[in-house]
C-alpha cells in the first residue's frame, strides 16, 4: 500500500489530538483570549439527526481514543472512558464546551483548524461525517448514558476502594486462645493459612521498656519496671499502658513523629538560613494537642485551615503554622513569586504525602506516570493553597503563662479596685481645697502674663571637671572642653545670679570645629549623653549650707530616639539626653523646676552635669543659661490649663471641674500618694504573655487565579482554563460548604474532605503511620506510597479494620494506640527461631515483633536519663546543647552563633534541640534524623562506624557516662556486683545475666588497675563529675564501665 489506511489515519489523528487537548479546568468554558474560536464555516457541519451515544459516539471513542486515554493509560492526563472524566479534560484543558462544538478544543484539533498543530502529523484527519457526529453530540448536550464506561471495567486500586469494616476472622481453638484483640484474629488467621503460629509474649521487663520507649520515648526506671513485674492484677499491663498515655511526655514522643511530617526546623533554610526564634511555639501546640488527645480529624482541620474556622481562636490560627515550616529564601535578588510558588508546591506535596500517602509531586510537571493523578488535578490541589498567604499572628507564649497572667490580673484588679475606692473617698473631701487652688492658679495665670520666662546672666562663671578635662570659658559665656577625654565625666559650674526667682535652665549644645564631627559632643561621632543634673543654691560661696533644687520637666529641640531630655532627670547612668544622628548641629533643651524658686539677695549657684553613659559621650561645647519668670500656662498640662480657663469663664462647668479635681488630687498632700500609687499600679498591670508567630491566613483582597505551569515552571504558564480547587478523580469529590456555586472551595473544604466519612485513603494512611511507629514497619511497607507502585498491604483486612476502628474511636490517637498495644501481636517477643526466620525472613506475616534501632533524639535522651542528667521540662524555646566548634561555626556571614545552653537547658530532650537546616546537630544526622527540607513520613535507620564513634566519644555521651558513674557511686550498694546490676538496669531495665555481670566486673577491675597507674588520665576522664570521698582512679574506672554499658547494642535498640 502507498499510505496508511483511512481508519488508521483517523485513529492516529484523534489520539495525537487528544494528547494535546488536556489542559485547564473542570470549568466547561475555554479561555477565549488564549484559544479563539475557529470559524464555523471551516468545519464539517453537525449531523442533522439526533445522536445516539451508544451507536454513534461510543464506537469512535472505543476504536480511536480509549487505548491511550482509558483506564490503563492516560496520555497527557486525558481520559475519555467515562462521562465525568471526559468532561474533566486533561493537561491542556477541557475537551469541549457543551452546546458549542465550534468553540471546543476537541473539534478544533480533530477538524485540523489549529495552525500550529496538525493532527495527525501525517495522513488524513477523521472523516467529515465522524467530525459531524462529534459536533452534533456536543451541541445536543453530550449525553452519556449513566453507568456506561468504555474499554472494559477499570481495575480499582485497593487504596481508593471504599472503606468497609471487615468481619473478624474465626480461628481454631489453639490460636484463638491467644487472641487479645481483633487485631490478633486478623494476624493469626494469616499465620494459620501459612501453617505458622505466633510467637509468645515478651517478658514483662521487655514489655515495660518497649512500651516506655514507644509511648514516651524514655526508658522506664528500675522501680517502675519492678512495680509492673510484681503487679499480679489481670489488668496490670493495661494500667501501665494508660499511665504512659497519660504522661505529658507522650506528647513529646508522638509530637516528634508529627514534626518529621511537618518538616519542622528552627531556621529558614537556603543560603542565609536565618533563625526562626518563634518556630518553637507551634511545636508546643503539637505537643499539647497530642497530650490533650485532640481528635485526628480536628487536628487535621486546624493545621490546614484553622484560620478559616468560624470565630477562629488564636490557637487554631497558630495551628496553621504546620504549613509555615516550608523553607524561606531570603537571598538578595530572588524572585519573591518564584519562592512563593515553591512554598505552595511544597504544601501540596506535603499534604499528599502525609494525608494521602501519594507521590503527588510527580504530577507537578506532567500527569503522574503511574498513579491516576493528572497535572490538572495537581493544580486543583495547588489552588486550595494558592490564596493562603504567609502572615504573622500574636498568640500566648504558653497555656501555663496565660494561666499565670489570668491569676495575676485578677489579683492586680483587686488591688486596683481597692486603691480606686480609697482615692475616691479621699477626693470627695477635696472640695474646699480645690476652690482655693483654682483661685490661686487663676491669680498666678494672670501674673504669668507680666512675668514670662527669660534668661538670666550667670556672673563670675567658674567651671571644673573630673578626669582632668579642661573647660575654657569663651567670650559668649559658653564652655569648650579639651584635654583628656575619659569614658565618663562630671562637670561643675559655679556663678551668681541676680533675680527674685529661679525657674530652671536652658542647656545649649554648640558645634565646634575642634570636636569630632564638629561636636557638640566629644564621642567619635560627635554625640553626647547628659545623664544627670544637680542644682544647688547657697548664701555663701563655700556652699556650707546649700539648698538643692529638683528639676521637674524637660523639653528639647531634638532628641535621639529613646534618649529624650527627661531621661537626664533620673541620674541613671544608662539613660539621658542624646542627639544622634543630628550631630554637628546646634541643639538646646530646657529643664524647669516644678515652680519658680524664690531667691534671697544674690545667691551663689552650683550646677553639676553628669555624663556617665560611657564611650566618651561627654559635652564638648555648650552654654548653661539660668532662667527666671513664670512658665506660660504655669507648666500645667494642656487639658488642665484648658479646664482652668473654662472654669474662669463658667465657674460651674462640671466637666472642667472634674479635670481640675483629678489634677489637684495629684498635687494635694492628702491624695497625691494615692494618685501615684494608682498610676504605679496601672503601669505595673500584668502584660499578656504573647509573641508573634508565622501562620497562614486566607487572602481576601485580589485573590489569585491558579494556572497550570508548563513542566511546573512558574515562568511558563499554560494558555489553558484556570484550575479551580478540587480533589482527585479517584476519590470522592470535595464538597464546598458554601451554597453559592460562584464561591470556590477553600482550605477548610480541603481539610474536611481529607477526614470525610466517604474518603477511604487518609484513615488508611493514618493508621499505617501509627502501626509503623509501633512495629518499625507499616502494614503497607511503602509508607510514603499507597499508589500503584507502592507495596500492597501485608494484611489488607486488618488495615481496613484499623481504619474503620479509628473513625469509630472518634479519631482518638490514644485509643488507637491503646487498641494496638493491647494486642498479642504487639506484645510478641522479637526473639525468633531459625525455622521462623526462614519461613518469614522479613516478618511480613508478623510472626514476631521487630527489633528497632532507636531514633537519634531517643538515643541521646536514653543516655541522659540513665545518667540522671535529663531535664524533663516540657515545651518552650529551642536549646543549644554542646556542638563541635567547626559545625557550630557554619553560618552565612556569621549571622548566627551557636552558644551552648547552660544549666538544665543543656540537658533538655533532643526534641528541643535547635534545628538549623544548613548545619543540623551532627548527633541527629549521624543517626538518620531527616533534614527537614521536605516532609518525612518514615525514618530509615542506617548502620555506620561513625555512629559507634559518636556514642563512644562525643561530648554528650562522654558526659552522660561521667554523670552515670557519679550516680551509681553515690548510691548505697552492698558491693560492686550490686552497683553494676543497678547501672545495667539504668540502661536496659532488665536484670543482667550472670555472664553479663561477670563481663562488666572484669572490665571494672581492668579499668581500676589501669587508671590507678595513670592518675592524670583518670582525672581527665572524670572531668567535673568527681564524687566526694572517691578517688579519681575509682571514678574513672566506673566512667569507663558505664561508657561501655551506654554503648551496648541493646541500649540503642528497643530490645
Amino acid at each position: 500500500m502507498s499510505g496508511p489506511r483511512p481508519a488508521q489515519t483517523a485513529r492516529t489523528a484523534l489520539l495525537c489530538l487528544l494528547a494535546l487537548i488536556v489542559g485547564a479546568l473542570v470549568s466547561l468554558k475555554p479561555n477565549a483570549a488564549a484559544e479563539p474560536d475557529p470559524p464555523a464555516n471551516q468545519l464539517p457541519p453537525p449531523a442533522k439527526r439526533k445522536i445516539d451515544f451508544n451507536k454513534d459516539i461510543k464506537p469512535i471513542l472505543a476504536k480511536h481514543c480509549v487505548g491511550c486515554h482509558g483506564p490503563k493509560k492516560q496520555e497527557s492526563g486525558l481520559r475519555v472512558d467515562s462521562h465525568d472524566r471526559t468532561l474533566t479534560g486533561g493537561e491542556r484543558g477541557v475537551a469541549f464546551e457543551i452546546g458549542n462544538s465550534a468553540g471546543s478544543l476537541l473539534i478544533r484539533y480533530v477538524g485540523g483548524l489549529d495552525p500550529d498543530i496538525t493532527m495527525p502529523p501525517e495522513g488524513d484527519l477523521l472523516s467529515r461525517d465522524q467530525v459531524g457526529l462529534l459536533r452534533a453530540w456536543i451541541d445536543q448536550g453530550a449525553k452519556w448514558p449513566k453507568g456506561i464506561t468504555i474499554g472494559g471495567p477499570e481495575l480499582a486500586h485497593w487504596a481508593y476502594a471504599p472503606l468497609k469494616r471487615p468481619p473478624t476472622p474465626k480461628l481454631p481453638k489453639g490460636p484463638a486462645a491467644l487472641v487479645l484483640s481483633p487485631i490478633d484474629a486478623f494476624v493469626f488467621a494469616r499465620l494459620a493459612k501459612e501453617g505458622l503460629a505466633p510467637s509468645p509474649a515478651a517478658d514483662r521487663y521487655t514489655l515495660a521498656r518497649r512500651l516506655s520507649l514507644d509511648l514516651i520515648g524514655l526508658p522506664p526506671s528500675p522501680e517502675q519496671v519492678d512495680r509492673f513485674v510484681a503487679d499480679k492484677r489481670p489488668d496490670a499491663y493495661r494500667r501501665l499502658v494508660q499511665q504512659m498515655l497519660d504522661s505529658p511526655h507522650f506528647g513529646e514522643r508522638w509530637g516528634r513523629h508529627w514534626l518529621d511530617k511537618a518538616r519542622y526546623a528552627d531556621s529558614d533554610g537556603y543560603e542565609k538560613d536565618r533563625p526562626r526564634p518563634n518556630a518553637w511555639r507551634w511545636r508546643d501546640w503539637v505537643i499539647n494537642a497530642i497530650n490533650d488527645d485532640m481528635p485526628f480529624d480536628q487536628f487535621t482541620i486546624e493545621q490546614i485551615a484553622g484560620d478559616l474556622l468560624p470565630d477562629a481562636t488564636e490557637s487554631q490560627v497558630l495551628a496553621t503554622a504546620f504549613h509555615r515550616q516550608t523553607l524561606t529564601n531570603t537571598e538578595g535578588g530572588t524572585d519573591k513569586e518564584q519562592w512563593r510558588v515553591e512554598a505552595v508546591f511544597d504544601r501540596v506535596e506535603t499534604t499528599g504525602a502525609v494525608w494521602l500517602g501519594l507521590t503527588v509531586g510527580c504530577a507537578r510537571c506532567h500527569s503522574h506516570k503511574y498513579d491516576q493523578i493528572t497535572q490538572r488535578e495537581y493544580f486543583q490541589l495547588f489552588a486550595f493553597y494558592n490564596n493562603g498567604d504567609e502572615t504573622s499572628s500574636n498568640v500566648v507564649t504558653s497555656p501555663e503563662a496565660l494561666a499565670k497572667f489570668t491569676t495575676d490580673t485578677a489579683a492586680h484588679s483587686k488591688k486596683l479596685a481597692a486603691t480606686e475606692t480609697a482615692l475616691a473617698a479621699a477626693r470627695a473631701k477635696l472640695g474646699p481645697g480645690l476652690k482655693t487652688w483654682i483661685s490661686g492658679q487663676l491669680e498666678a495665670l494672670a501674673g504669668s502674663e507680666s512675668d514670662p520666662i527669660r534668661d538670666l546672666p550667670l556672673e563670675g562663671l567658674i567651671a571644673s571637671s573630673s578626669g582632668g578635662v579642661k573647660l575654657a570659658v569663651q567670650k559668649n559665656s559658653s564652655l569648650l572642653a579639651s584635654g583628656p577625654n575619659p569614658d565618663t565625666v562630671t562637670y561643675t559650674l559655679r556663678g551668681r545670679i541676680d533675680a527674685a526667682t529661679l525657674s530652671g535652665f536652658r542647656l545649649e549644645l554648640i558645634p565646634h570645629k575642634s570636636l569630632p564631627g564638629n561636636g557638640p559632643g566629644r564621642a567619635d561621632n560627635g554625640n553626647v549623653v547628659v545623664t544627670g543634673w544637680k542644682v544647688e543654691v547657697a548664701a555663701e560661696d563655700s556652699f556650707a549650707k546649700p539648698t538643692e533644687l529638683k528639676l521637674a520637666s524637660a523639653s528639647a529641640s531634638f532628641h535621639q530616639p529613646k534618649f529624650p531630655p527627661a531621661n537626664a532627670l533620673d541620674n541613671a547612668p544608662k539613660t539621658g539626653w542624646a542627639i544622634a544622628p543630628q550631630t554637628g548641629k546646634p541643639h538646646q533643651a530646657t529643664f524647669l523646676l516644678a515652680r519658680p524658686q524664690p531667691l534671697k539677695e544674690t545667691p551663689h549657684l552650683r550646677v553639676t552635669l553628669t555624663q556617665a553613659y560611657g564611650g566618651r559621650h561627654t559635652l564638648g561645647h555648650f552654654r548653661l543659661v539660668p532662667l527666671t519668670g513664670t512658665q506660660t500656662g504655669l507648666g500645667l498640662p494642656k487639658p488642665v490649663l484648658a479646664a482652668l480657663l473654662a472654669v474662669k469663664k463658667k465657674p460651674k462647668d462640671a466637666k472642667a471641674t472634674a479635670v481640675l479635681l483629678a489634677h489637684y488630687a495629684s498635687v494635694d498632700k492628702t491624695t497625691a500618694s494615692l494618685v501615684r500609687k494608682l498610676a504605679d499600679l496601672k503601669k505595673a498591670a500584668p502584660k499578656r504573655p504573647q509573641m508573634s508567630v508565622r501562620v497562614i491566613t486566607q487572602r481576601t483582597q485580589s485573590p489569585r487565579t491558579t494556572i497550570l505551569f508548563h513542566r511546573g515552571d512558574f515562568l511558563r504558564p499554560q494558555k489553558t482554563t484556570p484550575a479551580i480547587p478540587a480533589g482527585l478523580g479517584t476519590l470522592p469529590p470535595v464538597k464546598p460548604r458554601h451554597k453559592d456555586p460562584k464561591q470556590l472551595a477553600d482550605r477548610l473544604d480541603l481539610a474536611s474532605w481529607l477526614v470525610a466519612d466517604n474518603n477511604p485513603l487518609p484513615p488508611r494512611v493514618a493508621v499505617n503511620h501509627a502501626w509503623t511507629h509501633l512495629f518499625g514497619k507499616g502494614l503497607v511497607r511503602t509508607v510514603n506510597d499507597f499508589g500503584v507502585r507502592g507495596e500492597k498491604p501485608t494484611h489488607p483486612a486488618l488495615l481496613d479494620w484499623l481504619a474503620t476502628e479509628y473513625r469509630r474511636l472518634r479519631w482518638s490517637r490514644k485509643d488507637l494506640i491503646l487498641t494496638i498495644v493491647l494486642s498479642h501481636t504487639y506484645r510478641q517477643t522479637s526473639v525468633t527461631s531459625l525455622a521462623l526466620a526462614a519461613a518469614d525472613p522479613q516478618n511480613l506475616l508478623l510472626t514476631r515483633q521487630n527489633r528497632v534501632r532507636l531514633q537519634a533524639e531517643i538515643i541521646r535522651d536514653n543516655s541522659l536519663t540513665a545518667s540522671g542528667l535529663l531535664s524533663r521540662k516540657i515545651g518552650g524555646p529551642s536549646v543549644f546543647p554542646p556542638m563541635p566548634a567547626d559545625v557550630a561555626a557554619l553560618s552565612y556571614a556569621n549571622n548566627f552563633k551557636w552558644t551552648a545552653s547552660k544549666g538544665a537547658d543543656r540537658f533538655r530532650r533532643g526534641l528541643y534541640t535547635f534545628f538549623k537546616r544548613t548545619a543540623p546537630h551532627p548527633n541527629l544526622t549521624t543517626f538518620d534524623c531527616p533534614d527537614s527540607n521536605t516532609t518525612c513520613v518514615e525514618r530509615r535507620a542506617s548502620n555506620t562506624p561513625l555512629q559507634a564513634l559518636t556514642t563512644l566519644n562525643n561530648e554528650v555521651f562522654v558526659e552522660a557516662s561521667q554523670a552515670m558513674a557519679r550516680r551509681v557511686i553515690g548510691e548505697q550498694h552492698a558491693d560492686d556486683q550490686a552497683r553494676l546490676a543497678r547501672a545495667f538496669r539504668f540502661c536496659v531495665a532488665r536484670r543482667p545475666a550472670a555472664e553479663e555481670l561477670d563481663s562488666f566486673a572484669g572490665l571494672l577491675r581492668d579499668a581500676r588497675s589501669w587508671y590507678t597507674d595513670h592518675a592524670d588520665d583518670a582525672k581527665k576522664l572524670v572531668g567535673k563529675y568527681a564524687t566526694k570521698g572517691t578517688s579519681a582512679a575509682e571514678s574513672a574506672a566506673w566512667v569507663a564501665t558505664c561508657r561501655i554499658m551506654l554503648n551496648m547494642d541493646e541500649f540503642i535498640t528497643r530490645e
